[in-house]
């Protein structure tokens, strides 16, 4: 074992660093209000509220909390949306005796009325400005339409596609996860909080949710503290040091602790060593759950709990509204937690300008403009066309001709609208959808025949439908079959076993290749799947996960080659499930497999191959690139050092193209075993036919990083490999370095 050289200490948030004007500014201003509170006024900003939107225009649930309102008994109201709705609401909480205003939040994860891909979608475009401007765009929207607060974005790391919120969430790897977490959270926010183009962005789910036990959803998360440091924390972290307004903890246990109420994780290292200044919100009635968990006796227990470890808001749970005021008079919570809570929540009211104008949000004129503008569906067709993932292209069956004599498209999926929005959305518009066959049928010359065949719905259980869609391939000189999972299949509460093409998908496709005719597949879905049998004979694949409103048009874009795919996989497609969960970032044993003919007492599997269906970060191309020269400013580099590294792409292929270059790397000897690869950069670099450019990276001690068994960030010294690729199992150039004493 190596001796410990370089201790990286693990960061410190300080968000903006010294106090502003503008922030002391406000903090005389919280502190002046904070004083003048009732408790039971304190406790009521402490409370989150459902809107009509959960419990229906004028029911007897709703209308019975508006005296609430008046009295200044709710901090903030969720599903409340629209200028004219949040007008009457915040009015009402005018009447209180202290006229603190709401706070409006909303589930806007992929879009307000313009609907991008879902977030692992957008996650393979591995363009980052791209999500950011997503994310701009949503919160624009939303923030138009009197919304302050968005729950996103879901940073939590996923590597059991079984688990539907992976749909919700940018991948398996930790540094492409924090990368997009920074983006998305700028995006939603802006340069500053109060603009009226930006809303509150939300980081979740704080921690551990996305490696629930057996993929099951709100599952028991159990894992060591130094891997919850190294894989599943660092999203968090980047969202923190881009100054995400507020946290929101997990349903999960981690460790036997609810995340709701555990201190070590709320208070010790969230509020403590990462001193952060937002706020964290209960998820959905979490903190009322910790009964149902056994780790709380009643819901007064739970409030107490949740506020001593950092809960400052509850939301849907009413445990803190009809307990803590109590609580606190009893003795049993400090006041002193409360008012942390209750100032962290009043900061955000200030900042966002809410106590000059309540209604700056609500701007009936603005929302007309906004929710219309031309530039967000371009947009929209935009960051869909770079989700697109082509797995494979076999004799270049993609792309196809748009003079094709006759087009047979086929499939459940191949003109539904609804399922292109994907899960988590707004509300449903299906008329500003665009199917895959509308994308289509604009591209076609009108010579062309077009036939379009069910073959069977979604759940694909009746194959009546099969013969008709035969007809049509056997008729047809070029075949597209459009199938995968439908929209609520993916997401929150949508834990699957099986992870193949619904019912009998698989064999329509089965039907349609034994025509003879090269088949090209469009899989729509919010997961990996796993459909060999279509991966083992189909002509091309093109994963368009939930491609959102504008998914046709983009879908067609590709396929008829107006736009060159550059997407790559932020998530490992595994063979079989029982792979999983599976992660390109997987540890040597120490029995490895060296090749898949010599598996005998080795760490393999013995019926079926040992290594995934398609790796982390593959996707082709309709262009080839070529990778050369590549270049180290130095052999080795000390504890302060910087290495350059270069290296030459080349465009070797026909047509313009974009590459997603990938840089790896291995600590060969650690104190703690490191993986095999670990991303630690990228670059989406588009280049002409024949084009050529030199690509760099720096390599500083931090890439080299890691959290040792005490939970300090360290670099050690010794030898490393580098590795620059088109994919983690697509590696193109190698060369090792030392890091020095």
């Amino acid at each position: 074992m190596k001796r410990i050289a370089c201790l990286v200490a693990l960061a410190v948030v300080t968000l903006g660093g010294s106090a502003s004007a503008q922030d002391r500014a406000i903090e005389a201003k919280v502190e002046a209000l904070l004083k003048r509170m009732t408790l039971d006024e304190k406790v009521g900003q402490l409370h989150q509220l459902t809107g009509r939107q959960m419990t229906g225009p004028g029911s007897e649930k709703f209308n019975d909390k508006l005296d609430d309102i008046r009295h200044g008994k709710v901090g903030s109201m969720l599903n409340v949306k629209g200028v004219a709705e949040t007008r009457e609401i915040q009015a009402l909480a005018l009447q209180s005796r202290l006229k603190i205003p709401l706070l409006f939040s909303l589930d806007v994860i992929h879009g307000y009325r313009t609907v991008f891909p879902v977030p692992l979608g957008e996650a393979a475009s591995w363009d980052l400005e791209a999500m950011r401007l997503s994310a701009h765009i949503a919160a624009k929207e939303a923030a138009a339409s009197g919304i302050h607060w968005t729950f996103a974005p879901m940073v939590d790391v996923g590597r059991d596609p079984r688990w539907g919120r992976v749909m919700e969430g940018a991948g398996e790897d930790p540094y492409l996860g924090a990368q997009i977490a920074t983006a998305r959270v700028r995006g939603f926010q802006g340069e500053k909080l109060g603009g009226l183009d930006s809303v509150m962005a939300t980081a979740k789910h704080f921690a551990g949710y996305g490696a629930a036990i057996a993929g099951r959803d709100y599952n028991a998360v159990d894992m060591s503290l130094q891997q919850l440091h190294e894989t599943y924390l660092p999203p968090f972290k980047a969202a923190a040091d881009a100054g995400v307004a507020t946290f929101m903890n997990s349903f999960n246990t981690l460790n036997g602790v609810p995340a709701t109420g555990n201190r070590y994780l709320q208070r010790d290292l969230l509020k403590g060593q990462w001193r952060y200044k937002g706020f964290v919100v209960s998820d959905w009635a979490s903190i009322k759950e910790m009964v149902e968990h056994g780790h709380a006796a009643d819901l007064a227990d739970a409030a107490a709990k949740a506020i001593d470890a950092g809960s400052d808001m509850d939301m849907e749970g009413y445990a803190y509204t009809g307990n803590l005021a109590q609580l606190v008079r009893s003795g049993r919570v400090k006041p002193a937690l409360v008012d942390d809570a209750v100032r962290r929540i009043l900061y955000k009211k200030f900042e966002l300008g809410l106590f000059d104008d309540p209604y700056r949000y609500s701007d009936a004129a603005r929302e007309q403009a906004v929710l219309n503008d031309p530039a967000h569906v371009q947009a929209a067709r935009d960051v869909a066309r770079k989700s697109l993932v082509l797995l494979q292209n076999a004799n270049h069956a993609l792309p196809l001709n748009k003079d094709v004599k006759s087009l047979a498209v086929i499939g459940p999926l191949a003109e539904s609208r609804r399922d292109l929005e994907g899960g988590w959305i707004v509300a449903s518009d299906e008329s500003r959808v665009v199917s895959v066959v509308d994308g289509i049928r604009a591209k076609l010359s009108p010579a062309t025949k077009l036939v379009v065949a069910k073959g069977c719905d979604a759940a694909c259980t009746d194959t009546s439908g099969f013969k008709e869609a035969v007809a049509a391939a056997n008729g047809a000189d070029a075949v597209l079959l459009v199938v995968g999972e439908t929209w609520d299949m993916s997401g929150e509460a949508k834990s699957r076993t099986e992870l193949g093409l619904p019912g009998e998908q698989a064999r329509l496709f089965d039907a349609l290749a034994a025509t003879g005719k090269p088949v090209v597949v469009a899989i729509m879905a919010g997961r990996p799947l796993v459909f060999n049998n279509v991966a083992d004979r189909a002509a091309a694949i093109l994963y368009t996960w939930f491609a959102g409103s504008q998914g046709g048009n983009a879908i067609a874009d590709v396929l008829f080659g107006d736009y060159n795919p550059s997407g790559k996989l932020p998530m490992t497609f595994p063979r079989s499930v029982g792979q999983i969960p599976i992660s390109y970032q997987q540890y040597s044993t120490g029995r490895p497999v060296l090749d898949e003919k010599n598996i005998v007492y080795r760490s393999a599997y013995i019926d079926a191959p040992n290594t995934p269906r398609y790796a982390f970060g593959h996707g082709l191309s309709y262009t080839t690139f070529g990778y050369s020269d590549l270049v180290l400013s130095k052999p080795a580099m000390g504890p302060r050092d910087k290495l350059e590294v270069s290296f030459t792409l080349s465009n070797t292929g026909p047509r313009a193209g974009e590459e997603v270059v990938q840089l790896y790397l291995r600590d060969k000897v650690a104190s703690i075993v490191r993986p095999v690869q670990e991303l630690k950069g990228f670059r989406k670099v588009k280049l002409a036919a024949g084009e050529r450019r030199t690509v760099r990276f720096t390599i500083d001690r931090d890439a080299l990083a890691f959290v040792n068994g005490r939970l300090e960030r360290v670099a050690e010294p010794g030898d490393f490999v580098l590795m620059i690729g088109s994919a983690s199992d697509a590696i193109h150039l190698r060369q090792e370095f030392r890091l020095l004493e």
